[in-house]
């Protein structure tokens, strides 16, 4: 981004807002947790000194920010919730809800789990500097545990045990129908879609190898509950295994549209209620990068999860 100017004078109509709210009336394209940290790095003077962001603006008011040219986008803290279920000197394990992009990305450049992490960790020398500390992800709408590197030497040590599939990890899948057998491995290589560059398809012409155990854990007549674990880490993998074998996550509006027609109306309901895919991170088992340790950790299903089964049940 260029160097951005510009020069507001308030008018009577616009005295008590806050000044975020102000800014973010005047212009286009900007979040309000950005415009929050442009003032608080003191890009924006009222009448020509620094302001806070709950500041309520008066008539007359002269606001100028001016926004300097931007290092390459880096994340910045903000004071996101985040449940930490365990902490050290080399890493964090935390509770991701669902809803929470992990890092920024194309058109998205705040309100971010590193975002979050920058504010509760503090600084973060480490990986990506876009995208620090982060050394797996969960899909925006996946919730549950996850694994935080704090410094470069946790990074190397965690994405060296991941890239040899050390690194035991488990989910929780509510899926459409009965799958057959109770218990199987789905080995079917995944890579981008030809004809639609954000899904992952069975179909690529570039692919590779995903592996996938799933076993029935609750029987509801119409969906199951599976324990799935994974040996690789495909972007997708769960979503597009399970639908290639015929039983969509719940609530997969990508790779399982459609499914609630068939279904019992309450059920097909509490689907409808339910807004995001039934995909929870429900363990990890790693070994500690410094100690050698084994460490495990889990995560319960969150609320919505457990509403959405006691209403189908």
């Amino acid at each position: 981004m260029s160097n951005q100017s510009e020069l507001w004078i308030v008018a009577p109509e616009e005295a008590r807002f806050r000044l975020d709210q102000f800014i973010l009336n005047r212009i286009q394209g900007e979040s309000r947790s950005q415009l929050q940290n442009w003032i608080r790095r003191e890009y924006v003077q009222v009448n020509g000194a620094p302001a806070k962001t709950g500041y309520r603006v008066k008539a007359g008011d002269r606001i100028a920010l001016n926004v300097p040219a931007a290092e390459p986008d880096q994340p910045f803290a903000e004071d996101i919730p985040l449940e930490i279920i365990y902490e050290d000197a080399d890493l964090a394990v935390i509770n991701k809800p669902a809803g929470l992009v992990c890092h920024v990305g194309a058109g998205v450049r705040s309100g971010t789990l590193v975002n979050a992490l920058l504010f509760r960790l503090g600084k973060l020398e480490t990986g990506d500097p876009g995208r620090p500390g982060i050394v797996h992800r969960l899909d925006k709408h996946t919730s549950g545990v996850m694994l935080v590197a704090k410094n470069s030497s946790a990074h190397r040590g965690l994405a060296q045990q991941f890239k040899n599939r050390e690194v035991k990890k488990e989910y929780l899948a509510m899926v459409y129908g009965i799958p057959s057998p109770p218990a199987g491995t789905i080995d079917v290589a995944i890579g981008r879609d030809p004809n639609d560059r954000k899904k992952i398809s069975v179909r690529a012409r570039h692919k590779r190898n995903a592996i996938s155990h799933y076993t029935i854990k609750d029987n509801y007549l119409v969906m199951a509950l599976l324990s799935v674990k994974i040996e690789t880490g495909r972007t997708h993998q769960i979503r597009v295994h399970l639908a290639h074998k015929g039983h969509p996550v719940v609530g997969d509006s990508v790779y399982g549209p459609g499914r609630t027609r068939n279904l019992p109306p309450k059920v097909a309901q509490a689907v409808g209620r339910l807004n995001r895919p039934f995909l929870h991170s429900h363990r990890l088992e790693f070994l500690h990068p410094r100690t050698g340790e084994p460490l495990a950790f889990e995560s319960p299903l969150p609320s919505e999860l457990r509403q959405f089964i006691a209403e189908i049940g």
